[in-house]
Order: C-alpha cells, then structure tokens, then sequence
C-alpha cells in the first residue's frame, strides 16, 4: 500500500512556511532552548551594537567588517531555525491531513429512551452508540455487539477494509472511520481530545515532544563545551592585549561561534524530530522520541510467530503418498479439487504445483462441480461429468467417506499423518473414489527472507526470541526454518513478561509487538512495544508505538530507524567538533601574526589576511548547516554491522572527513573573500 504518511512531505508551502518560522524562532525566549545557538544569537546581537555605536563600542572604522560578521551570524542564527522549522513543518503536513479526518460527527446514542441523535463532542468514556452501515464512527471505542467491515483508510492509508467484532483482539475502533457493511455497538473508551487521532495529531505536531534523555546528555556536552570555549576567548582578550595585539569584539565573537558545536547545534532538534517523522513514514506512531532511540539501542527482540515470522495461515508445504502412489498422482488429484477452492489453502495447493511444475488437467476441474467444505462434512472437492468424485479434507472424515464408498485403507496413512502433526502441520488426505492417493501437508509457512533478516540483527548484537504456543517440536523447527536465536514453546501471556524481565534484569532493553488485552502487560514493561493498530485499545494504551498497518514484522524496521537516528546523530556531532580542528587553524594565526610573526608557522592554510580568514571560517560555519539539512532529515546510510565496524567507520567518514572539509572550504571562500576584502 501507499499510505498518504509516506507520501513526500517537502512542499513549497512547507519551505515558505519554515522561512517565516526561522525569523519567528529569533525570540530570545525560543532560542534559549537552545543554548547553543542562544550564545551566537547574544553574539550577534552584540557585533550589531557595534555597527551602530561603533564610538560606544571602541569599533570605529571597522564598520563594514562588523556588518558583514553581523549578517553571516545572523544567516548562521536562521539556518539553524530553519532546520528545525523544516521537521516540524513536515509534522505540521501529516497533522493537517489527519485533522481532515477528524470532523464533527453525529453519534447515535443509546440511551434508556431509546437512540437519540448527539454530536460526537458530547460523547463520553463508557457511553454507547449504535453505527450502521455507511455511518462514520463518532469516536474511539470497543465494539460490544455485532460484527463488521470498517474502512481505516482514513488513519491507515489502507484501502481495504477491515473486519472488527465483539469480543477477542479485533474489537477496537477508531473514531472518524467508516462502518462499510453490517452493524455494530460501540462502547466509547475515550473523552472530547483524548482520541488517537489527538493523540497522533498531537504527537506528529511536536506539542508533546521533550528531549529524550540521550539529547539531553548531548545537549549538556554541548553546553559544557560552549562554556569552555567561552572562558578561552574572554580570557584571550587581556592576554591579547599583554601580546600588543587589539583584538575587537566581534573578532572575539566570531572565534567563539566558529568553535563552539554550532553545526550540531543547530541541527540537534531537527535530527530527533526528522527521526520520529521517519517512523511515521512507516506508518507507525511513536508516543514519544525517547521510544524511538530505545528502539535503536534493543539487545533483545521477542516476536510471535504467527504473523510475524509466519504466515498465519495454512498454507500447502508439500505432497506426500502412501501405499504404492506416485507423488505426482497426489499433486494431480489436489489440484483438481482445488482449482475451484477460493480457500487460501486451495490456492496454495495451485501454488506448490506451479513451483514443483506438476501437471494437471485444468479444464476437468473447471468442468467438474464443485463441493464447498462444510463443517459438518469437513471436506470439500469435485465431482467430475463422468461420476468420479474427489475429496480432500480431515483424515478421519475422508477415511470415513472411502470406507462408505467400500474402499480400504492404507496401511501407512495413519503413520504419515501423524507424523506430519507432530511437526506442527495440518495433513489433508486426498482421494479419488474409494482410493485415498496420499496426503497435503499444510503448514504455517516462515515469511520469505525471515532467515537473512534475523541474520541482519545478529550482526547488530541483538538476540531474537521467538514465542509461540505450539509444542516444542514443532517450535524447534520453524525456530531452525526461521533463524531465531531461542524459543519459548507452549508460550502463555506470562511467559513474555517473564523473559522482558529476565533480560532486562541482565541490562538489556527488550522489543516487542502484541495486538492482545493479554499481551498489554508485556508491552508495558517492554522497552519498546509495538501494538497493533487492529488491536484492542488496552494493548494501545500499554505500547509506546503503535503500527498502524498492523505488521508485527514491521518492529525490525523500527528497530534499523532507531539505529540510524542514534548513528546520525553521533556522527554529526563528530563531524561538528573536528571541524573545530580546521576552524582553530584558520582563526588563531590570523589573529596573531601580524604582531607574532613567529605564530605564521600555523598558518597551514596560507590565507588571504586575517580579515578574509575570519570571514571565510565563519561563512562556512553557516553554510555548512543547511548543507547538513537534508543529511539530518534523511538519516545516515545504515548497514548492519559490528558496533566497532559503524565507530571505524564514522570516525573515519566523520571524524576525519569533519577535519579535511573545512581545510577545503575555508581555503576556496577565503579566495573568494580576499578579492573584496
């Protein structure tokens, strides 16, 4: 599917309005939360004094110089609110489109009286309406009688609708979806504003957003360091002066910007807010930032087999005879009988002929009648125009259906189907008149590439479970088919919570998805929990994310995404203090030559004058943030791999490449500026 949340969010409107919002975001109020970007906002504020009370200032004939610091601080000052506006922005666009879905509904209220007609803002928890087909769902509830189609496009993106009815793990409904056949009573579980549309709109806006607790460790090594560098440059005015060299304020202020982190600075917010925007890109709701970087820092990932690993369903695995049949005569007879068979268990009967490239006459089966399965019969197949029937179904139901046809039965075919069930599998026997040709043996099929995915978390460090209810062998055996590193068969609710708190109890932090009330406390006490959007509201409230296409599977992508914000958010910040490195070389000997003349031995760069050095470190101070942008907003390139494999690597592609870039770029704008300057 498409989800409209995947859509591209980058419009002209978003880039205007996050112009506008840079210029709103100079209020000293706003930048504060900033520290980083508060000091350069202050330090401009300060190099404009002195372009307008250059006399006060002590700054007199270096007026054009400080005006042109003033603009490239400033400039540097709205880049960095840009980035930030740019990911809210692109929050602000998915919110506008889920409040469209939101709208003033009328709800038909059960009451002592009878129905009575009210709008959906008066509705509250523990109220009861009654929608029929056609009618929106006023509001988030529990489904408590009937059972019917639902249309969740508005909130999904998916188009196909979804069955929802009383009791078990798919009751729960969303308000502002469409009931599309039958019909159903609600019992509303939530007040005016505490929805989860409101909560999305909510959380997709920014309103609840609050720094998770590895930003604000970043965010105090930042603020330390700005502090450092701070004291080094109040400090190096007297020194300064004790050398016979005068240097000016905003000289001062420019060495402090272009040392101080301002490039991670500028771009910190916008990487967590661009991580929880990629999240929603998979359709998944995080119910906070700090959800998402526990995702990236899992050791331990518990997943249920069915609909995770596995299919879910039944499916054909392969053909088995018994007595003296050939193999190919029980793939033939299958397909007969199940040409017809809309069943997923017949059209996986067509599929495992086609991929075995068994032959069969097509045209007999469409000729033939068809025979539905009945329960009470637990068999379905033809009857072909010449009088023979087929049949496929339950083993002891066909058995009894040959033995009433005068037929025996194969000595081996109760060997065979047993052994097929031990492993977990379903046989079907297959027979054509009074003569049982062999058996289909179904199983709950691994999803395709399950094997390299898991092997792909391996190479992250991260331990893979597998819960399931079927007994132990059958779960050795999809834990081998699949790749999982443990098993737990047999599996109750009580077993995840168990082992969440086992390996927590080792310092690991645990994911893990559910759609059950049974499931709620486990992904409570998870680190990370995925439920699923189809689940009940009790399992929504108790996970951190919930998934809205209801995709189990869909946790490993959550888990790579969380991964990639941590990495791309330590890389920047390596790549933003070695660019100190390159800044120190082009700033400090500029400064001090002229009355040192001892200190040109560090001019490495060979610049124009130390105006055009002080101006070129400081335009790429700036520049380099909006180039940094879409870098911030994307992700850095993630491949799994050794935790010192991704450090060698950063270091070498951040680390080093933070220190050569600026050499490169401060030399070919100091080129450009020598010829004004």
């Amino acid at each position: 599917m498409q989800s409209s949340t995947r859509k591209s969010m980058l419009t002209s409107t978003i880039l205007k309005d996050a112009v506008i919002d840079s210029f709103k975001k100079l209020n000293p109020i706003t930048m504060m939360k900033n520290p980083v970007m508060f000091v350069v906002e202050v330090g401009t504020f300060i190099v404009l004094l002195t372009v307008l009370l250059p006399d006060f200032m002590g700054a007199k004939g270096h007026v054009g110089f400080n005006l042109t610091v003033f603009f490239v601080l400033l400039i540097t000052v709205l880049f960095a609110n840009f980035a930030e506006a740019l990911a809210e922005g692109r929050g602000k666009a998915q919110a506008d489109s889920l409040k469209q879905s939101k709208q003033q509904l009328s709800a038909n209220k059960r009451t002592f009286s009878g129905i009575k007609a009210v709008p959906s803002t008066e509705l509250r928890k523990g109220d009861i309406v009654v929608v029929s087909q056609g009618e929106m769902i006023p509001g988030d509830g529990e489904v408590i009688e009937g059972l019917a189609s639902v249309d969740e496009s508005a909130i999904t993106g998916e188009s196909a609708p979804v069955i929802k009815e009383a009791g078990g793990d798919f009751s729960s409904v969303t308000g502002g979806t469409r009931v599309v056949s039958d019909r159903i009573v609600v019992q509303i579980t939530s007040d005016p504003g505490e929805s989860f549309i409101d909560r999305m709109i909510s959380l997709v806006e920014g309103a609840q957003r609050q720094k998770t607790p590895n930003e604000l460790a970043l965010n105090t090594l930042l603020i330390s360091l700005t502090l450092i560098f701070l004291i080094v440059v109040v400090t190096l005015a007297p020194i300064a002066r004790y050398a016979g060299v005068n240097i000016e304020a905003p000289v001062l202020i420019a060495l402090l910007v272009c040392l101080i982190p301002t490039t991670i600075g500028g771009l910190l917010s916008a990487i967590g807010i661009a991580g929880m925007d990629r999240v929603t890109q998979f359709n998944v709701i995080a119910m906070s930032g700090k959800a998402v970087e526990a995702a990236g820092d899992i050791n331990t990932m518990i997943l249920d087999k069915t609909g995770t690993i596995t299919f879910g369903n039944r499916m054909a695995s392969s053909f088995i005879p018994v007595g003296n049949e050939k193999i190919e005569t029980v793939g033939y007879w299958s397909a007969i009988t199940s040409v017809k068979d809309e069943t997923p268990e017949g059209r996986s009967v067509i599929d495992l002929m086609r991929a075995e490239q068994y032959e069969y006459d097509e045209k007999l089966a469409i000729d033939a009648e068809f025979i539905a399965f009945k329960a009470e019969t637990r068999m379905s197949g033809v009857d072909l125009r010449d009088g023979r029937q087929v049949r496929k179904g339950a083993v002891d139901a066909v058995k009894q259906w040959v033995k009433a046809q005068g037929g025996s039965i194969p000595a081996d075919l109760d060997e065979k189907g047993n052994a097929i069930a031990s492993k977990g599998g379903t046989p079907l026997a297959v027979a054509i008149g009074n003569r049982i040709v062999g058996l289909i043996y179904l199983k709950d099929t691994v999803k395709p590439g399950m094997r390299e995915r898991f092997e792909q978390l391996r190479k992250m460090g991260i331990k893979t479970i597998m819960c399931t209810g079927d007994n132990p062998l059958t779960a050795a055996t999809i834990a081998l088919e699949a790749g999982v590193d443990d098993f737990i068969a047999e599996s109750k609710p009580e077993d995840k919570i168990a082992v969440i708190r086992r390996e927590q109890a080792e310092g690991k932090l645990v994911a893990m998805t559910g759609d059950g009330t049974n499931d709620a406390p486990a992904l409570a006490q998870a680190d990370v929990g995925l439920a699923m959007n189809s689940g009940t509201t009790a399992a929504k409230e108790a996970a951190n994310m919930v998934d809205l296409d209801s995709d189990p599977s869909k946790i490993i992508e959550v888990v790579s995404i969380g991964k990639q914000l941590l990495m791309t958010r330590g890389a920047l910040t390596t790549f933003s203090i070695a660019n100190d490195v390159a800044k120190y070389f082009a700033i400090i000997p500029a400064m001090f030559t002229i009355a040192i003349p001892q200190m040109d031995g560090l001019n490495i760069m060979h610049l124009g004058s130390p105006s055009s050095a002080i101006l070129s470190a400081l335009i790429f101070n700036a520049i380099i943030i909006p180039l940094l942008i879409p870098l911030a907003m994307r992700g850095i390139a993630y491949k799994p791999m050794s935790a010192m494999k991704l450090l060698g690597k950063n270091m070498t592609v951040y680390g080093l490449g933070g220190i050569i870039a600026p050499f490169i770029g401060i030399k070919l704008i100091d080129l450009i500026v020598h010829l004004w300057v």
